[in-house]
């Protein structure tokens, strides 16, 4: 399996040729540069280290080095043909091909029962005085504490989600965008990684 560090665009919808309207999220796939490959020899499994952002820095000694804004490692079956310091790009994604895509939902804040954990709001009417409360939370002499993974007020968001088995409808290699069908967690510009699943019958037959 193979992966790209991608942003994500924004969410549109497609037609296809039956007239079907589908959902799709854009992600814009800039070059993935080779960083650096890690062997079986040398590090025990093969491993493809890709980074997005590059910015040239000196050292006072006058060396010159390249930062990448973030980096992301993936584990492959071969490093054929693959050198530190190539470029990866949406050409390895074609239409049909399946990825998992994992990012990171947007913030929310500090939030309450109802809105984090979609707890029933109480009586608004006849002198009550339990509206957005939580409620009891613990319990009398035994076992005398609040029990770990109570469901309680707290940060709302900024989750790592992982969707699987995403397909892949659109790939323009030209303009480095893909469109994968249905949402994708994170504000638009938020990092995305794909991983490729399974690639379509028609890139595995033209290669």
């Amino acid at each position: 399996m193979t992966g790209l560090i991608a942003t994500k665009a924004g969410m549109s919808r497609i037609f296809q040729e039956n007239g079907e309207s589908v959902a799709v999220t854009y992600l814009e796939v800039e070059p993935n540069t080779v960083v650096r490959t890690k062997t079986e020899e040398k590090d025990g499994y093969n491993a493809l280290v890709l980074g997005v952002g590059p910015k040239k820095w000196k050292t006072r000694k006058g060396n010159e080095h390249t930062k990448y804004s973030i980096q992301k490692e993936w584990r492959v079956d071969t490093l054929e043909d693959v050198k530190a310091g190539s470029t990866i790009t949406a050409a390895q994604i074609p239409v049909e091909s399946t990825v998992t895509i994992t990012g990171t939902s947007k913030g929310k804040g500090f939030q309450g029962v109802i809105k984090r954990h979609k707890f029933s709001r109480g009586p608004e009417t006849h002198g009550s005085h339990h509206h957005r409360k939580p409620g009891s939370i613990g319990m009398k002499e035994y076992p005398g504490r609040v029990l770990k993974g109570k469901k309680m007020p707290g940060r709302m968001g900024g989750d790592t989600i992982t969707l699987k088995n995403r397909p892949v409808i659109i790939s323009d290699e030209k303009k480095g965008v893909i469109a994968v069908k249905g949402p994708i967690p994170g504000p638009n510009g938020s990092r995305v990684f794909i991983t490729v699943e399974t690639l379509s019958d028609t890139s595995s037959s033209a290669s």
